[in-house]
């Protein structure tokens, strides 16, 4: 008999089929040999009698079927009604059990709601970045970001963004493309007076073409509004911030709100429920073309909308209907390609196109699922496998729970098998048993996703809205469905050990002591568990190696001490002198504050913005094919304020003052990449032009980390403030005695009575402003270390029970061992070393598979080999630990069995 047909008899799928076919058959057959009979006592032979009789009974077969699905139909009804009864029979026998024992249902309950919650709570983070699209958008199969890339270094880099000129060089008069919108999303001081940022969208006018959406109040601005020589100043405000800030009053429509630099006109408002493009709602949507007059409002000589110099925007389109992928990508990619000619023509110094190769192309309108997808969403991908494996560990450790206790109700079900419940109705009643425990554990599951979700998105995915797991009902129908799943998991491994155990000798011995019954299914499941927990502590210990490698490397500069306090001068216009003034005052205040051991000026912050300059160096034909050069202007005593250090020459200090020689600081790979094998101090570099005056190199500072955490070449050169004027641009730095962030705010409300009119200050850390590219590692190390650490603890206590129930059943066999003369201490070394043997076999599965494993986690490491030795050893060595603890109690109650009870006992 197949595995497949055992499975149906084993819950009666086929006896319905046979029992009514063959009463349908006996029944017909009844009637027909009847009208046989009468036909034949009427005169007629046997052969007309069966002729006649099969005239007047007609089409036998459709008879036949008719009644059969008649019967079919009473009997499926009766036997639906019939197990909704048992099950809920089944449902109070269950609760009864468990109140009986509420040790194990705790237990139990506990195990799979850790278990459940981990996968709810992953789910709910990939749901939002990965699966689900935004809502309300029209043909969302077509509609895709743009993607730019280029080759550098003999890689291909993805631009994070494009210019607005870009822009319409891609999409105007497109072939393929039915509709091109583009949006960025900063953050902007909103109101006047006592000003707070939030997040607002830029969107040009075909933004809302995008959508099958209606305004709940208003209209939204119209193509005529966003033009970047005649931009209207209006809004359409989000439902939310309608509510929170005007109270949903219908009189919002046309009061004005300051959003960074200008005032805005509210005209409409967003429906409900609708959050834009992104996982985050913004506060409001603005015309594309006042964003930019607002943010970039231009230096009289380029505006934003004639340069390719200022990559901002993130195009988005929807594509032709019955437009293929390849199609479109072919197009923007040749539009890309003359775009970048065209942008060689106003800057020659740009690479050629064929050592750049320009290319375009077409993703998911989800950033997580594009090309160049961050490493937070690539290890949040890897949890999502972890937190499988959490769960997996949970159901075999419940497993080994139910089969336990399946094995100590070993008689009781003998019992009522002899009595006639069979097997079938028993297997369901197990399932039954293992689903409510599952359900339950669930419901607990919810309450563990509720609580790390928030506090996982507040901590390590802070781009992601914190909202409540239960106001979707996407998180709670996939709990219930992993909970009915794990319950047919758990349950199905009780039944079948149930199933295959003989009647005789269980009533004959049941589930007493000192009858011991070696289980391969026991130990298997608890190597499993074991094996498991080894591949998450290998993995938490290399996050965690990379999270120190990452906190103990040198940037250059102390980020933990290092105060950015950013000027947002709003409508407030100064000229050269008065800026002097007012950025001589800011670092004069600064300094006499308490807790302030220095302050300085600079343009660029590190991890946060850059500036670049051409530059000419004599004997070198182009500096840009080297690659990127970054800019800072600085102010007297900078170096030493941000701690980095002058390796050789002298850093940039009040000699430096207007009228002196031009001097400039260059970082020490800048030096040896421009001058390689020769003395940098004196050469000369001109900035800007090769027209411009020449600056001598006057000291080389150690290399920063100022843009990438990972690049190692990365080349800075420094000039003083007074000699190389920005303009309004300027960024106070101010160092702390004490913590960076705890000083942040308190530094904020004293430097704010210096701004003048509605003029800003916002300030953070510079470890704050890191967070972001040590998020992936601090999310691997956190979640991995505590996934790790449930999995080893799910498995110790897996290790304990499997030992605990060992021993108990073995009560005879040690009494004997100790009657013919066995130590205490031999007792208990033979427990120990059971369970070091399993533990042993798991360590060497999980090496194994954790080894297999490594070379995809491998680039998700920082400076960590994914087969660090040492990393494998601890691991190794904290499992057998936990094992010997584990086993240790039932070890030493074994040791104190007393021979005469033990032998009495049988």
């Amino acid at each position: 008999m197949s595995m497949q047909s055992k499975f149906r008899r084993l819950f009666r799928f086929d006896n319905d089929h046979h029992d009514v076919s063959r009463a349908v058959d006996d029944e017909l057959q009844f009637h027909f040999d009847s009208a046989v009979r009468d036909l034949m006592a009427k005169g007629a032979n046997e052969s007309d009698a069966r002729r006649q009789a099969e005239a007047r009974f007609g089409d036998v077969e459709r008879t036949r079927s008719g009644l059969k699905a008649i019967d079919h139909a009473r009997v499926s009804e009766s036997r639906r009604i019939e197990l909704l009864s048992n099950i809920a029979q089944d449902v109070r026998y269950a609760f009864r059990g468990l109140k009986r024992n509420p040790v194990f249902a705790l237990a139990v309950i506990t195990i799979l709601a850790l278990g459940i919650g981990a996968n709810s709570t992953m789910f709910g983070i990939v749901d939002r970045l990965l699966l689900r699209a935004p809502k309300f958008l029209a043909n969302a199969d077509r509609v895709q970001r743009v993607y730019l890339s280029m080759m550098v270094n003999g890689s291909r880099v993805y631009l994070a963004n494009s210019s607005y000129h870009r822009f319409h060089d891609l999409t105007d008069s497109s072939s393929t493309i039915e509709v091109a919108a583009a949006v960025w999303s900063p953050t902007l001081a909103i109101g006047a007076q006592n000003a707070r940022e939030f997040r607002v969208t830029y969107a040009t006018a075909t933004y809302w073409q995008l959508f099958n959406i209606r305004p709940a109040l208003g209209r939204f601005y119209a193509a005529n509004e966003d033009t970047p020589t005649n931009a209207a100043n209006v809004a359409v405000i989000s439902y939310p911030w309608w509510q929170s800030e005007y109270g949903g009053a219908d009189s919002v429509l046309g009061k004005t709100v300051r959003m960074g630099r200008l005032y805005y006109t509210i005209i409409g408002v967003t429906p409900k429920s609708f959050a834009g493009l992104g996982t985050e709602t913004p506060i409001a949507w603005i015309p594309l073309s006042s964003g930019a007059n607002n943010s970039f409002p231009g230096n009289g000589r380029t505006h934003w909308y004639e340069t390719y110099g200022m990559n901002w925007l993130q195009p988005i389109v929807r594509r032709k209907p019955n437009v293929p992928l390849q199609t479109t990508n072919a197009d923007l990619s040749h539009r890309f390609q003359q775009s970048y000619q065209a942008s060689r023509v106003i800057e020659p110094s740009r690479a050629s196109i064929e050592s750049v190769k320009p290319f375009a192309e077409v993703s998911s309108i989800l950033v997580a699922r594009g090309p160049n997808r961050a490493t937070e969403v690539k290890v949040a991908i890897w949890l999502v496998g972890v937190a499988i494996i959490v769960l997996l560990i949970a159901c075999a450790n419940v497993g080994n729970l139910m089969l336990a206790r399946a094995i100590q109700r070993q008689r009781e079900i003998a019992v009522r098998l002899a009595l006639g419940i069979s097997r079938s109705r028993l297997t369901l009643q197990i399932l039954v048993e293992s689903t409510v425990l599952a359900l339950l554990g669930g419901a607990a599951g919810l309450a563990v996703t509720e609580w790390g979700g928030r506090l996982l998105r507040a901590t390590l995915l802070p781009d992601l809205a914190t909202t409540s797991s239960l106001s979707d009902i996407r998180t709670p129908l996939f709990t219930l469905c992993v909970a009915i799943a794990v319950g047919a998991i758990t349950g199905l491994i009780p039944a079948w050990r149930s199933g295959r155990s003989s009647l005789a000798l269980s009533l004959k011995t049941g589930g007493r002591e000192g009858n011991y019954q070696r289980s391969r299914l026991r130990s298997s499941l608890l190597v499993v568990q074991s094996a498991m927990s080894v591949v998450l502590l290998v993995g938490a210990g290399l996050f965690v190696r990379s999270l120190h490698n990452l906190q103990s490397m040198r940037l250059g500069f102390d980020a933990n001490h290092i105060v950015w306090v950013s000027p947002h001068m709003r409508g407030v216009a100064l000229d050269s002198a008065r800026q002097r003034v007012f950025y001589d005052e800011l670092v004069r205040t600064a300094k006499q504050l308490p807790g302030v051991e220095n302050a300085s000026l600079g343009v660029s912050v590190p991890f946060a913005t850059e500036w670049e300059e051409p530059l000419f160096v004599a004997g070198i034909d182009s500096v840009d094919k080297l690659g990127a050069f970054e800019t800072q202007v600085v102010g007297p005593e900078y170096f030493q304020m941000m701690g980095t250090r002058i390796v050789s020459g002298r850093a940039i200090g009040v000699e430096d003052g207007r009228g002196t020689a031009f001097s400039m600081v260059v970082s020490e790979s800048m030096a040896k990449k421009l001058w390689p094998g020769e003395n940098a101090l004196t050469k000369c570099v001109r900035i800007g032009a090769d027209t411009n005056p020449c600056r001598a190199v006057v000291g080389l500072a150690e290399d920063i980390k100022s843009t990438s955490l990972t690049n190692r070449e990365q080349w800075q050169y420094y000039v003083p403030r007074t000699q190389y004027d920005p303009g309004d641009v300027g960024e106070l730095f101010v160092r702390v005695r004490g913590s960076a962030t705890a000083e942040a705010e308190r530094l904020r409300v004293a430097l704010q009575k210096l701004m003048p009119g509605d003029s800003y200050l916002s300030a953070k850390s510079l470890d704050d402003v890191l967070d972001p590219g040590r998020r992936s590692w601090q999310l691997g190390a956190t979640m991995f270390s505590v996934f790790g650490t449930l999995a080893l603890l799910v498995a110790a206590i897996g290790l304990y029970s499997v030992i605990s129930y060992t021993v108990a059943q073995r009560t005879r066999e040690m009494g004997v061992r100790v009657a013919l003369g066995a130590q205490s201490t031999d007792v208990v070394r033979m427990i120990l070393r059971q369970s070091v043997a399993l533990s042993g076999i798991a360590v060497v599965v999980g090496v194994a598979v954790a080894l297999v494993a490594s070379k995809w986690v491998e680039p998700l490491l920082f400076e960590t080999s994914a087969r660090d030795p040492l990393v494998y050893a601890s691991v190794a060595g904290l499992l057998l630990l936990v094992a010997l603890a584990a086993a240790l109690a039932p070890a030493l109650r074994a040791a104190r069995v007393d021979a005469s009870i033990a032998l009495r006992s049988d």
